[in-house]
């Protein structure tokens, strides 16, 4: 009977055939860099210059000097420009392919390394939504001061973006409030994420107690957009009361909601974590609200068929055991029990 090879031996194949064909054919292909092909791989996933040249900290002449060489060096085009609109080349699509295999390939010989010179050293490549953007510094700090010498790369973006960088393996993890549907990403939660609902301090529901949902669904709201996490909340919450959503302004960032729910625009429902300062210096409160709050919690999320690095590795058991072992501590503390009684 015949063994099955796996994955990586016929990615390594399909880059040593690559190489070869180079090598007897067409010499120019040996002028091909790693640094030519994490650009071409920006561009391929963004479909825009400008974009792939602020992910890579580049100007946009750069960047599209580098892909015109890349071309010439293979002799294809790899792009189309229909209008405004870039779309990838048949050859382009193939070019893809192999560019991310290699990528793996020396992710995967990065990671070995690493693990031969232990957690003294590695790289780590993390993935958050907006929201979290409150506390996972926080959260790096600490960990860097464990791991001083582990390179560390933040993006912060909005879901779909988020969920896409993991998909495309631009990040080792991503912290989120709701995890992808489906059995390509594994997920863990780590950190409870209360949404409340806020409003200015002179709003007239700040002195009500025990508010209903018909009473909140004759206000205006501001909301962020489609496809974010906390808008999905929202949405049932007010359908599993039988009620519509009500009129809202939409909003694409949290910033935009604490300011437009500062200014007396509507009310807001936001994760506790993003309003810590505001309600310390009386910007905003929280309102009392039945139902409220609904309790979400923080996962960390990575590609199921992605080997983690040692670092990405210490990453993930540091925030599934230091911070949920500091939660529960918090928990369970009698401040935070005497608290939880009296809302």
């Amino acid at each position: 009977m015949g063994r099955t090879v796996p994955n990586i031996i016929h990615k390594e194949q399909s880059i040593i055939l690559i190489l070869t064909i180079g090598i007897a054919y067409n010499q120019t292909m040996l002028n091909l860099t790693i640094r030519q092909l994490k650009i071409f791989d920006a561009v391929a996933r963004h479909l825009s210059h400008s974009r792939a040249a602020k992910e890579l900290y580049l100007s946009q002449p750069a960047v599209s000097m580098q892909i015109k060489q890349l071309e010439h060096s293979v002799g294809l085009s790899l792009f189309d420009q229909v209008g405004k609109q870039m779309h990838l080349t048949e050859a382009g699509q193939e070019m893809l392919q192999y560019t991310r295999s290699i990528a793996q390939q020396l992710e995967a010989m990065d990671a070995m390394l690493s693990e031969m010179k232990g957690l003294e050293y590695g790289r780590l490549n993390i993935s958050a939504v907006s929201t979290a953007s409150y506390f996972i510094a926080q959260l790096l700090a600490k960990f860097i001061q464990l791991h001083p010498n582990i390179k560390v790369s933040l993006n912060v973006a909005n879901r779909d973006a988020v969920i896409k960088l993991l998909a495309d393996n631009g990040a080792d993890l991503a912290i989120m409030g709701q995890p992808p549907e489906g059995t390509v990403m594994l997920s863990q939660p780590f950190l409870q994420n209360p949404l409340v609902v806020i409003a200015a301090p002179n709003h007239h529901l700040t002195k009500v107690r025990n508010i209903k949902p018909k009473q909140l669904a004759q206000e205006i709201f501001l909301l962020r957009e489609q496809g974010s996490g906390t808008r999905g909340v929202v949405e049932r919450y007010f359908a599993s009361h039988d009620l519509k959503l009500p009129t809202y302004m939409e909003m694409d960032t949290n910033e935009a909601i604490k300011q437009s729910v500062q200014a007396g625009m509507g009310l807001g429902i936001i994760s506790m974590h993003c309003i810590e300062l505001e309600l310390e210096i009386n910007r905003l409160q929280v309102l009392n609200v039945d139902h409220f709050p609904i309790i979400r919690y923080w996962h960390i999320v990575h590609s199921k068929n992605k080997r983690l690095s040692t670092a990405a590795n210490a990453f993930n058991q540091f925030l599934l055991n230091d911070v949920v072992k500091s939660e529960a501590k918090i928990q369970a503390s009698p401040t935070t029990s005497k608290r939880n009684r009296t809302k």
